[in-house]
């Protein structure tokens, strides 16, 4: 597998006329490949969530069905840390396609097979599974952004990127309405994305490249002539797993810091979009067709908050990420408050509600992940990463999945609303440990 999955060897360098318009077609081709790609992969990870309406008809609780959403976060926690450190010495186009390609097979195999949904272990088992082989994606894309991309223009790009989590989680809304229309079952929301991410895997395979030096171009850097690299060639040298994690990630406090502020971060965003399709329909009122339109506009509402975030944490901030993270949380605790307490039952107010969400959560999310990728070498970013999404679903998605399962079934939603709330000042708290840190590269 390794050897299948090794970056190609550096090949000789293109003539001096010709590297200006290849690196250029092959920065946007990477792009649009890893772009495309990471929202295919949403496709087909956030599906159960709209499952859970359907599942509770066949006669499972909140709590059981939040240790399946549990076993998709506990894989892809684990997955995230161990195939991220894998991708930092893997070719980018491969692993990539490969965890999607799983991914999809596993997906079309659920759906095609109605007796696991009523089998509550073989459905846990697969959904392990497919979290493990999700967390391929993230890792793969990492390593393209910091290979192609310089840190002078990072910021930007990595954020109208981290959009792709929108653009993919979004569309699972009018697709599992379209799906349930096609095919006149519920089940579709797991083969009919699964048949669109099949597409997409080909559409990485033709796109994405591994490094600037595989194609015969020069590091970023050089290219860039990104003044604040003194020695783009020792830059860009391998390191061994040893010196990955332990000089780099475990012994860097900051990335220990924005890992945990990472964990109630996660714990906001999942607690909030996987129990809302749940929320609105049992306590709300919402039919199922409205409940995943509100997952819709909750997660396209975060293109422009994460492109803004991005953009302000640059602007504002001189590139420090912690400022506008907090600014962000603070506002998301009023929505949570107004979406909670809001003594008027009109269904406009709890879709404004869940879009205002939607726009400010996933900015924290964005900046945690680019300031994982600007606190180590690159050639270490898959791993830190991997490490801050270690600490984001062990402790922030596995919780929001089995235990707001757990306190909603036996204490009921208004407690798990006060989970939310203290989230809030838990992540800020962290973050601003992490507000404006010195580390030398």
């Amino acid at each position: 597998m390794i050897g299948f999955f090794s970056p190609p060897k550096h090949v000789q360098r293109l003539p001096k006329e010709k590297i200006d318009p290849v690196y250029k077609k092959h920065r946007i081709q990477v792009f649009l490949g890893i772009f495309v790609g990471y929202a295919g992969y949403y496709l087909i990870r956030k599906n159960f969530s709209l499952a859970i309406p359907y599942l509770q008809k066949e006669g499972y609780t909140t709590a059981q069905l939040g240790i399946v959403l549990s076993m998709i976060s506990l894989a892809y926690g684990l997955s995230k840390f161990f195939m991220g450190n894998i991708s930092d010495r893997s070719n980018a186009r491969y692993f990539m396609a490969a965890g999607l390609l799983l991914s999809a097979a596993i997906n079309i195999y659920i759906g095609f097979n109605a007796w696991i949904f009523q089998n509550l272990v073989m459905l846990g088992i697969l959904m392990f599974l497919n979290g493990w082989v999700q967390g391929m994606g993230w890792p793969p894309s990492g390593r393209a952004l910091v290979h192609w991309y310089s840190a002078k223009e990072r910021g930007k790009y990595v954020s109208i990127w981290n959009i792709a989590h929108n653009v993919g989680g979004g569309l699972i809304g009018p697709l599992a309405i379209l799906g349930t229309m096609i095919f006149g079952g519920w089940h579709s929301l797991f083969y009919f994305p699964a048949f669109i991410a099949l597409i997409i895997v080909v559409f990485i395979l033709f796109t994405v490249r591994d490094t600037p030096q595989s194609q015969g171009l020069p590091p970023i850097e050089v290219f860039k002539q990104d003044g604040e690299i003194i020695n783009a060639e020792q830059y860009e040298k391998e390191l061994t797993a040893k010196e990955i994690f332990f000089k780099y990630v475990l012994n860097n406090k900051y990335l220990w810091y924005i890992a945990i502020a990472n964990a109630f971060i996660y714990f906001l965003r999942y607690g909030i979009a996987d129990w809302a399709p749940t929320y609105l329909v049992s306590e709300k009122g919402f039919t199922h067709d409205e409940a995943a339109w509100s997952i819709f506009w909750f997660e396209y509402a975060g293109i422009p908050g994460t492109i803004l975030c991005g953009w302000m944490s640059d602007r504002f901030f001189k590139s420090r990420r912690a400022p506008i993270g907090i600014i962000y949380l603070l506002l998301m605790l009023v929505a949570i408050l107004v979406y909670w307490l809001n003594p008027i039952h009109d269904i406009w107010i709890y879709m404004v509600c869940l879009t205002v969400l939607g726009f400010l959560i996933y900015g924290p999310v964005m900046l945690v992940g680019l300031y994982a990728l600007e606190l180590v070498p690159k050639k270490a970013a898959g791993t830190a990463a991997g490490f801050t999404g270690l600490f984001g679903y062990f402790i922030g998605t596995i919780p929001a999945n089995a235990i707001m399962g757990f306190v909603i079934e036996y204490s009921g939603w208004h407690t798990s609303f006060m989970l939310l709330v203290g989230s809030v000042f838990f992540a800020c708290f962290f973050l601003a440990l992490a507000w404006d840190p010195k580390v030398k590269i």
